[in-house]
């Protein structure tokens, strides 16, 4: 398919400067825009290493005036489809309010001199940050003929997809884990999707069976080392483009990222990244990398040497960033930054996940990690030279222990009451 030959009219597309597509590791390994490649970089992709491809624009092209327009305005727009010529093309039913998400001014929480801002991902259409995500990477199936979709997914990703997937008119197969949070299986399953229920480890061979058999085209991994959809991390530039905005036109002196296969953290890097090549920042922010410790996907490969690497699961309830198989655009950003890659326990994202609730924001488990690396990286005697960003991804209706506050049955007589009143903390005699 060419841009020529759209799925939709070529008036209804969204303007955009995007040329191809192009390896993260090497630009000089370009492909056609269509069809979106979904395997990797066919040059250099080997067996045992998967390299990701991304969409590359002609900056060159955006008419005088657009780079002001976008960038200079004084409030975040409601959808991120404003950013449209710095994205991928759009398809026509998928403006509906992702993005826009709050900042939120949480300093008191934390033990440090400078502003500490929340970004909050749950805002999203289906509550968390793949929204953004699936805007591009659906839109691409869409656009370029899939008959359907499919993604291995037992939480926000697999939600996000059959939404937008109905929003297209698309059938949409998602492949969960055997124990996935009831919740998220019916979550998906509103939205119309079909869901396969298998064992972990046997995901990703459904995935490639659905997609041999069927044509569906994946908007998840199907590839040894994390390559996933080469369209999906562009939606989650708008972030960085959201954050200068909100920040008063400037960029924060760090950004805190729940990181797993590395797409968001990709994601957010090259949207400031961008800023800086259109000459609307004059550099891009340290970007912090938070991983499942023990799971630490990205550390090891930057100590091996290694473009990606897999390790050994160990247990962690944080279901959403609990990748054992890195990718090549983790250990892309975090050699293109001054920030760190900060491993966290369990405990630690329990912790912060209190503290946010305390606060009046309710994330899920994986969706703290960033927040709970930025206290360790503060334990550990950080400083920072002006405002932290932590993304939080995700409601905590998604998280896998999202039941753990149930309350005990209550006799209606005033000693009952005020004996369960007492026990919380709330004087009653």
């Amino acid at each position: 398919m060419s841009l020529s030959q759209p799925a939709v009219a070529a008036a209804d597309l969204s303007p955009s400067v995007a040329t191809g597509q192009r390896a993260v590791h090497d630009h000089d390994l370009s492909y056609p825009l269509w069809p979106p490649l979904v395997a990797g970089c066919p040059r250099s992709s080997t067996e045992t290493m998967a390299y990701p491809l991304e969409v590359a624009y002609d900056y060159a092209a955006l008419a005088p005036g657009v780079v002001d327009g976008l960038f200079g305005r004084s409030a975040v727009p409601a959808d991120a489809s404003a950013w449209a010529p710095l994205l991928p093309p759009l398809h026509p039913g998928l403006v509906r309010g992702i993005g826009g998400t709050s900042l939120l001014d949480a300093s008191a929480l934390f033990d440090t001199d400078v502003p500490v801002l929340l970004k909050d991902e749950s805002r999203n259409p289906t509550w968390s940050h793949k929204d953004r995500l699936n805007l591009c990477a659906v839109s691409a199936a869409a656009l370029s003929g899939a008959p359907g979709v499919v993604v291995a997914s037992s939480g926000n990703h697999g939600a996000s997809a059959a939404a937008m997937a109905a929003a297209v008119g698309l059938p949409c197969v998602v492949v969960m884990s055997t124990g996935a949070p009831p919740a998220v299986e019916s979550f998906v399953g509103a939205y119309g999707a079909t869901v396969l229920s298998v064992p972990r480890d046997a995901r990703w061979s459904v995935v490639k069976d659905v997609v041999d058999r069927l044509g569906f085209q994946p908007v998840s991994n199907q590839t040894v080392t994390h390559t996933g959809h080469p369209f999906g991390p562009e939606g989650y530039k708008t972030i960085a483009y959201e954050l200068f905005v909100e920040l008063g036109h400037r960029v924060p002196a760090a950004v805190f990222v729940p990181a797993g296969y590395g797409e968001l953290l990709y994601g957010v890097w090259k949207g400031f990244e961008e800023l800086r090549l259109l000459g609307v920042a004059d550099r891009v922010p340290a970007i912090h990398a938070a991983e499942v410790a023990g799971r630490d996907v990205i550390a090891s490969a930057l100590r091996s040497g290694q473009p990606a690497v897999t390790v050994e699961a160990t247990p962690t309830d944080a279901y959403s960033v609990a990748t054992t198989t890195g990718g090549y655009r983790a250990t892309h950003v975090m050699t293109h930054t001054t920030g760190s890659v900060v491993g966290v326990d369990d405990a630690g994202m329990l912790a912060a996940q209190d503290l946010l609730a305390r606060f009046g924001m309710w994330q899920e488990l994986s969706g703290v990690i960033g927040v709970a690396g930025l206290r360790r990286r503060l334990a550990a005697g950080a400083t920072f030279d002006g405002p932290v960003v932590c993304i939080c991804t995700s409601s905590g209706f998604k998280d896998k222990n999202a039941l753990r506050y149930q309350p005990t049955p209550t006799a209606p007589d005033w000693a009952s009451i005020a004996a369960v009143l007492s026990a919380r903390g709330i004087p009653a005699s």
